[in-house]
């Protein structure tokens, strides 16, 4: 009887690029959910405490500025967020680089 049968596999472990593609996904839902965020919370901000003050004809151009100001903050959400992550774990060794130049300059 062949005891390697019975006993359990090792585990497999995710290669980089698996890493990079979960890593890459992972980030661009948080970056939605980062803009969802900040989208319902400046509006709500808006409507209760800017709306009552202003025209009827500048909604149309706060819910513009609102969406933009999301974008904006969400960016940089995300920028600090990256770079925490980044510093707490060494992404050489657990991502595949996204862009890698293929000549070197002489």
């Amino acid at each position: 009887m062949n005891l390697r049968k019975l006993l359990p596999k090792r585990p497999v472990s995710m290669n980089k690029k698996v890493n990079t593609l979960l890593f890459v996904l992972g980030a661009t839902l948080f970056n939605i959910l980062i803009i969802i965020i900040c989208f319902a919370v400046l509006f709500y901000l808006y409507i209760n405490l800017i709306s009552n003050f202003m025209p009827e004809s500048v909604n149309s151009w706060a819910f513009i500025t609102i969406f933009i100001g999301s974008i904006v903050i969400s960016f940089f959400a995300y920028r600090f967020a990256i770079k925490y992550i980044l510093t707490k774990i060494d992404a050489e060794k657990y991502f595949d680089p996204l862009f890698v130049k293929k000549y070197k300059k002489k």
